[in-house]
């Protein structure tokens, strides 16, 4: 089978207080992941800030903008100057009191290729999404760019096969996860552990599951009661983990794929083939009570 190269670079980061700082380190990570010869490179979620969501705080909206925008602009020639796909997580203004937590795919000549609301919003302590974000109304969505094409899930949402699946079914040859999680600092180092396993486990999955490349980027750095856990990975279409950041530093992280794994993966464990698609229809209810059983 013939290869298809595609080298992928990641850029893990701790942010601060200044947005400008946060994306001037962004940009230099871009640079820095262009000259060791990524062709496409993706950013942690909401890149340009602290994690806002630990915390409800109203004056946080005032860091959302429109998608495309001020940002977007800025990676667009970036983009175009360094020959590279970005994928990138911005904190999205549609409209007065209506926000999204979104993607952006930017093509390596610099155009906007579209955008990705994030579907799945948590709302759990530290995590206190649904104060900020409307459910995405995007669906989900795969973006063709000249080195592959790409589908964006956000962070939450890599927990769910779901949304793996159905993106991987729409072609997508990469599924790239812009992450922003962490440790409690009042939790036990065994409960830290088990979720961070448990984090790589299912993203592994999804790899092994639907024949395909999966990237996660997470940040790095403590952010008041969250010391958010690095990690950024890359699997393989079986789930072998082919690059792995520290979980405490800064890292910008480059590594050679090869997109033609998918295909011979996909040959020799054939699970899109063996599908039972008439027997799924029970898995778009939120439950099923054992007396529909009988």
């Amino acid at each position: 089978m013939k290869e298809k190269p595609v080298t992928l670079g990641l850029v893990q980061m701790s942010c601060g207080q200044d947005s400008d700082r946060n994306m001037g380190k962004a940009l230099s990570g871009i640079k820095e992941a262009a000259d060791k010869g990524a062709g496409i490179v993706c950013l942690q979620e909401l890149f340009s800030s602290r994690y806002f969501c630990s915390t409800e705080d109203y004056t946080a909206f005032n860091l959302a903008e429109p998608v495309p925008g001020p940002k977007t602009d800025i990676l667009q020639k970036i983009a175009a100057e360094c020959r590279l796909v970005i994928v990138v997580s911005l904190f999205e203004k549609a409209a007065e009191g209506l926000y999204y937590n979104t993607a952006a795919v930017i093509d390596a000549d610099g155009t906007y290729l579209g955008k990705y609301r994030k579907a799945h919003i948590p709302d759990d302590p530290g995590y206190y999404e649904k104060f900020y974000f409307a459910p995405g109304d995007t669906g989900y969505k795969v973006f063709k760019t000249r080195y592959a094409s790409v589908g964006v899930l956000i962070c939450w949402d890599q927990w769910y096969p779901e949304a793996a699946r159905i993106t991987s079914l729409m072609g997508a040859e990469i599924l790239f996860y812009p992450t922003a999680i962490g440790w409690a600092v009042s939790q036990t180092d065994a409960v830290n552990r088990e979720q961070f396993d448990a984090w790589m486990t299912v993203q592994r999955a999804h790899a092994i599951s639907n024949g395909v490349h999966v990237v996660a980027v997470n940040r790095t750095g403590r952010e008041d009661d969250m010391i958010f856990w690095g990690g950024s990975f890359v699997a393989a279409p079986f789930g072998q983990v082919i690059y792995q950041a520290s979980q405490e530093a800064d890292e910008v992280g480059v590594i050679r794929t090869d997109l033609s794994q998918t295909g011979f993966y996909r040959r020799h464990w054939p699970f899109l083939r063996d599908r039972r698609i008439d027997t799924y229809d029970p898995v778009k209810e939120r439950y099923i009570e054992p007396k529909d059983l009988l």
